[in-house]
């Protein structure tokens, strides 16, 4: 397990997180979804190391097609990522929104997660020793043997293709409409 990521589950979040994310994603270009039919349908989380930056996954259905969109959080700018935009929490104050490619504290943290066959982290309330019940498991793969370390590439829309010429993986297993999945989030190059 990637450690303990400590939540806020009753913070209020203005704009909420799928709002934030409306405007930004039809211009990505791996999306062609109808950015006013966002559901959020499964949620992980990985937890930074030094304990600043908010690691968050998660996957949002649009139309007929179920994406990936990892984002991280910061108190503060971050020089040279894609802002996605700010949002007020009720808890912690002004958090700034990235595309977590663009985050190099996510990179790290993903490409650890495949390389060490490791997990999503276990979410708590703050002050609770009660883990909030997950909604997908997600786990790395580790290195194809003989490889030492690999670039990692988040995977947006899921399909159910296998993508060759990756020196690991990181998978999703969850249920979308009581229908079990296992689907590529991310690889390792």
């Amino acid at each position: 397990m990637s450690g303990i990521a400590i939540v806020h589950p009753e913070a209020t979040l203005r704009p909420s997180k799928l709002e934030l994310l409306a405007p930004w994603l039809p211009d990505q270009w791996w999306f062609d979804g109808d950015a006013g039919d966002l559901e959020l349908v499964a949620k992980f989380r990985f937890v930074d190391p030094d304990g600043e930056v908010g690691l968050d996954g998660m996957l949002i259905r649009s139309s007929d097609a179920v994406y990936h969109v990892p984002v991280t959080w910061r108190a503060h700018p971050l020089d040279g990522g894609a802002c996605i935009g700010t949002l007020d929490h009720s808890v912690l104050g002004t958090r700034y929104c990235y595309d977590a490619q663009t985050d190099p504290v996510y990179l790290k943290e993903l490409a650890r997660v495949i390389t060490e066959k490791d997990t999503q982290a276990e979410m708590r309330p703050e002050g609770s020793d009660e883990a909030i019940p997950g909604t997908i498991q997600v786990f790395g793969s580790g290195l194809v043997e003989g490889e030492t370390s690999g670039y990692p590439h988040v995977i947006h829309k899921l399909l159910r293709e296998p993508i060759n010429d990756v020196v690991g993986q990181l998978m999703g297993q969850w249920s979308l409409g009581g229908l079990k999945r296992c689907d590529l989030l991310a690889v390792l190059h």
